[in-house]
């Protein structure tokens, strides 16, 4: 009988391999037999703590340099249920997705905007698409690594809500997905523009930011409320003069109509220093003070009626006997 020789499986034991996470300043620890076998491999972080309650997932792929491993961001995505913390009523969004070219690769990135009361498909057009035109800009100058890290650290939003304020304030501005589709070819890497200095004392009031763009959606709504301004001026003075019988309404509307502006703002500073000069609002103590004295004082006078008119009966019964 011939004897079977037995095979033998050596199986290495994987080790803890530390991982280098610059965006956080920070080590992680993945289980793996060497270094090399962890290259483009990637990972899931949740970075709640870190942002302090901001709910934020990022995916980060895995790269070797000077035989240490280390991971850049790839995937950078806002959970769904903290944009729904955020949302009110009377409220309006605005949503948008596109692909910008970085100095290193392609991005796909979805802004999300939430203004402070609800507004008209002209505003959100105007705020789309000035959002894009913006961040179109400002990818096209920047690296990748240096946009995960802006982003993570709230500048980049910051500066964004800042330029859109001059269209409609808002109540939150930030970007709910930012990822790198492919890197760029050498050709297809944009060109960094030098910007020409301008002097920003000879702009006119119009401007809305550094290019000169003139925001005419926020024009609208100032010539909007002052025609309303006026027109509740107007008929508050004839109101008043028809109820005083001195014109008839056909009178008081040709004179509201020569009136200057320059007689509507005087009454307008004058009532402002009647208002200042008004008294204060007084206080619960107050009020219970002066009511005190008010019933002392009462009290006082029924007794003094009364003492009179019991010598008034002494006078009478003294005079009859």
């Amino acid at each position: 009988m011939t004897e079977q020789k037995s095979a033998k499986v050596i199986i290495k034991k994987k080790k803890f391999q530390s991982v280098e996470v610059p965006l956080i300043n920070s080590k992680i620890e993945l289980i793996g037999d060497s270094i090399e076998v962890l290259k483009d491999k990637t990972i899931n972080l949740d970075l709640t703590r870190q942002l302090k309650g901001k709910s934020v997932e990022a995916i980060l792929k895995i790269k070797i340099e000077n035989n240490k491993a280390v991971a850049y961001p790839n995937k950078i995505k806002l959970m769904p249920y903290f944009i729904k913390r955020m949302i009110r009523k009377r409220i309006s969004y605005v949503e948008d997705s596109f692909e910008t070219p970085s100095q290193e690769s392609l991005l796909r990135i979805k802004p999300f905007l939430i203004t402070r009361k609800k507004v008209s498909r002209a505003v959100r057009k105007a705020l789309r698409n000035r959002c894009k035109n913006w961040i179109e800009d400002y990818t096209s100058e920047r690296k990748d690594n240096e946009i995960f890290n802006e982003i993570f650290l709230n500048k980049m939003q910051r500066t964004l809500s800042l330029v859109l304020k001059k269209t409609y304030p808002l109540s939150l501005c930030e970007i709910r997905i930012l990822e790198i589709v492919r890197p760029l070819k050498s050709a297809e890497i944009p060109e960094i523009k030098a910007k020409p200095k301008e002097d920003t004392s000879k702009k006119p009031l119009g401007v809305l930011d550094e290019e000169g763009i003139i925001d005419q959606v926020a024009e609208i709504e100032k010539e909007k409320k002052e025609k309303a301004e006026r027109e509740i001026e107007k008929t508050q003075e004839m109101a008043l003069k028809v109820e005083a019988g001195k014109e008839t309404p056909e009178e008081v509307i040709k004179e509201t109509e020569e009136k200057p502006k320059e007689i509507i703002d005087e009454k307008k500073e004058q009532e402002k220093k009647e208002k200042k000069l008004r008294k204060p609002r007084k206080t619960k103590e107050k009020i219970k003070e002066e009511t005190d004295k008010k019933e002392e004082k009462s009290k006082e006078e029924i007794d003094k009626k009364e003492e009179e008119s019991k010598e008034e009966i002494d006078k009478k019964e003294e005079a009859k006997k």
